[in-house]
C-alpha cells in the first residue's frame, strides 16, 4: 500500500491505494503552513483504514515553485561560468529584477571549458578559481552555481572546480551543471543557479516532511515525485531540488492515466482542473510529453526535465469580470469554499457561472438565479474557446483524440471540451494517485559523434545508458522500459555529422531497503 500526497496552491490530496485502487481518500484546503494541511489529511485517511500497513509514502509538492514565483525563501548564489572570455551574454542576463536580487551572489567568468565533441576549449585557470573562494568567504557566500561550456560532454572542469571550491571553503554548498541540465548552457546556468538558491528551502522541506511522518509512526520509505512522473529519495531532493518543481501538472497526468485506463495510448490529451488554473498536456505512452524548448520558471528560461504544458488562468475559484465576461486569472483560490456566490460568498467564480447554466449543482443554486443570463454565456464561451484552443495547440494532429479531464474542476470544465471526453470517478484525486504511481527513472541527453559508428551503436548505447540511471535511482532492473527517445543529426558542426540523443527509461521502484 501507497500514500500518496499532492500539496498544491488550492487543495492537498491524500489518498491511500493498495496497488492501483484507491482505498481512502481525503481533499481540504491547503494550510498557510502547508504541513499542517498534509498531517491533517494523512490522519483522515489512516483512521479510515486502522492497521494498514504502508509500503511508501510519495510526495508532490509546490513549495519550490511558489518559492521561485514569489522570490522568497531563497538563497543567495554565486554563478561560476567555465568558458573562453569574452562572453557575449553574461549569466543571469534578462532575469526579472526581483528573483535576480534574491539570488545573485555574485558573477564569475573563469577561462577553461571544452567544445561540443569534449575536446577542451581551453585550460582551466586554476589561479582565477582560488581567487573567487577567497572573495566568497569575504562576502560570506555559501552557495555556488558551476556551469561549464558543453559539460555534460565532458564534465572534467566543473567536477575539478569543484574540488578547488571545497579544499578552501570546507562548508560550501555547490550545484554543478552537468547535473542538471541539457545541452545549451544559458539554460542550464539558470537551472544551475535556481538549483543551488533552492537546496536551504528543499532541507527545511524535507525536515517537515520527516517530522509530520514520524509524529503519525509511520515508519516507511518517503519519496518526492520529480517533474518528469518519476520518484527522487529524500537526499535526490536536497541535492536537486529543481527536479521536483514541476511535478504538480506530472501527477495529474499520471493519475489521469491510471485513473481513466488509458494505458499506453499513442496519445492522449489530459485537462487538468484545479482551483486557480487549468494545466493541458500530453500523454505519450503513459507519461507527459516533455518540453523541447526552454521552460519559463517564474521569467527565468530553463532547459531541463519538465512537462510540456500549457497552463490556462481558468479554475473552479476563477473570478469574474461582471463587465466583460472575462473569467481569471484572478482566483479566490482556497477560499473557494467561503467566497463563491453559492456557498454564502460575495465573489463571482466560474463555479457560480456552470451552476447557474444548469450543467452541475454545487452549494445553493438560488444564490446564482439572479446573474444575467448574458453574462453566464459570454463568460462561458470564453472559457469554452480558450480550453479548446489550448487543446488543439497540444495535440499532435487535427484528427480526434481521448481527452482525460481530472482535477477537483473537472465537472466545471468537461461539459465545454469538443472532443471525446473521460472524466473518471473520482477527478480529484488524479495527483495524489499519479504521485502514488510514480516509477523511478533514467535519462540521456547528450552529442555524440558519428564519425567512427553508426546512428543505431549511438541509440543502442543512449538506451542501455538510459536503463543503467534508471536502475541507479531505485527501479527493479526487470521492469525497466524505455518510454520516449529521439535523435536530431547536427550536420552543421566543424568535425563532421553528429547527433544529439535523448533517452528516457523507467521502472517500478524497489521499496525493499530503499534509501531515505
Amino acid at each position: 500500500m501507497r500514500l500518496g500526497i499532492d500539496v498544491g496552491g488550492t487543495n492537498t490530496d491524500v489518498v491511500l491505494l493498495n496497488g492501483s485502487d484507491i482505498v481512502a481518500k481525503d481533499k481540504s484546503p491547503t494550510s498557510s503552513d502547508v504541513t499542517s494541511g498534509i498531517r491533517e489529511g494523512i490522519e483522515k485517511v489512516l483512521a479510515s483504514n486502522p492497521g494498514a500497513v504502508i509500503d511508501a509514502v510519495v510526495i508532490g509538492t509546490t513549495h519550490f515553485i511558489n518559492a521561485v514565483t514569489q522570490a522568497r525563501n531563497l538563497a543567495r548564489t554565486a554563478c561560476i561560468r567555465i568558458a573562453t572570455p569574452p562572453q557575449t551574454i553574461m549569466p543571469l542576463t534578462d532575469w526579472p529584477e526581483p528573483l535576480g536580487a534574491a539570488c545573485n551572489g555574485g558573477i564569475y567568468i573563469v577561462r577553461g571549458g571544452t567544445q561540443f565533441d569534449g575536446r577542451r576549449l581551453d585550460t582551466l585557470d586554476e589561479d582565477a578559481v582560488r581567487g573567487i573562494a577567497r572573495g566568497l568567504a569575504e562576502k560570506e557566500i555559501n552557495h555556488v552555481a558551476v556551469t561549464g561550456t558543453f559539460s555534460p560532454l565532458n564534465d572534467e572542469d566543473e567536477e575539478r572546480v569543484t574540488a578547488i571550491l571545497e579544499e578552501m571553503l570546507p562548508e560550501l554548498s555547490v550545484s554543478l551543471s552537468h547535473q542538471i541540465g541539457r545541452v545549451g548552457i544559458l539554460g542550464r546556468e539558470n537551472a544551475t543557479v535556481l538549483n543551488e538558491s533552492l537546496r536551504p528551502l528543499a532541507e527545511s522541506v524535507i525536515a517537515a516532511f520527516t517530522d509530520v511522518l514520524a509524529g503519525l509512526s509511520v515508519t516507511a520509505p518517503v519519496y518526492v515525485t520529480s517533474n518528469d512522473g518519476t520518484l527522487m529519495t529524500l537526499r535526490q531532493v536536497q541535492e536537486h531540488p529543481i527536479f521536483a518543481i514541476g511535478s504538480g501538472p506530472t501527477n495529474s497526468m499520471r493519475g489521469a492515466s491510471a485513473l481513466c485506463e488509458l494505458g499506453e495510448l499513442d496519445a492522449a490529451v489530459v485537462v487538468d482542473v484545479g482551483g486557480t488554473t487549468t494545466d493541458i498536456g500530453l500523454l505519450q505512452g503513459g507519461f507527459p510529453r516533455e518540453s523541447t524548448v526552454s521552460v519559463d520558471l517564474g521569467g527565468v528560461r530553463s532547459n531541463f526535465r519538465m512537462p510540456d504544458v500549457v497552463s490556462l488562468g481558468i479554475g473552479g475559484g476563477s473570478v469574474v469580470d461582471t463587465t466583460t465576461g472575462q473569467v481569471g486569472p484572478a482566483s479566490v483560490g482556497y477560499r473557494l469554499t467561503s467566497e463563491a456566490l453559492v456557498f454564502g460568498g460575495n465573489t463571482l467564480t466560474l463555479t457560480d457561472l456552470v451552476v447557474a447554466a444548469g450543467f452541475v449543482q454545487i452549494g445553493n443554486v438560488d444564490a446564482v438565479r439572479n446573474v444575467p443570463r448574458d453574462l453566464v454565456d459570454r463568460a462561458l464561451t470564453d472559457v469554452r474557446e480558450r480550453v479548446n484552443a489550448s487543446i488543439e495547440q497540444t495535440k499532435l494532429s487535427s484528427g480526434r483524440v481521448v481527452i482525460a479531464v481530472v482535477g477537483g474542476g473537472a465537472p466545471l470544465i468537461a461539459p465545454f471540451v469538443d472532443d471525446d471526453v473521460h472524466v473518471p470517478d473520482q477527478p480529484g484525486s488524479a495527483n495524489a494517485v499519479g504521485a502514488a504511481l510514480a516509477m523511478a527513472g533514467g535519462e540521456i541527453d547528450r552529442i555524440d559523434s558519428l564519425a567512427n559508428t553508426t546512428r543505431d551503436d549511438v541509440l543502442e548505447r543512449a538506451r542501455s545508458d538510459a536503463r543503467e540511471r534508471a536502475v541507479a535511482a531505485g527501479a527493479d532492473p526487470k521492469t525497466v522500459r524505455i518510454v520516449d527517445e529521439e535523435d536530431i543529426p547536427l550536420s552543421h558542426l566543424p568535425e563532421g555529422i553528429a547527433t544529439r540523443v535523448r533517452v528516457r527509461a523507467v521502472g517500478d521502484m524497489i521499496l525493499e531497503g530503499a534509501l531515505l
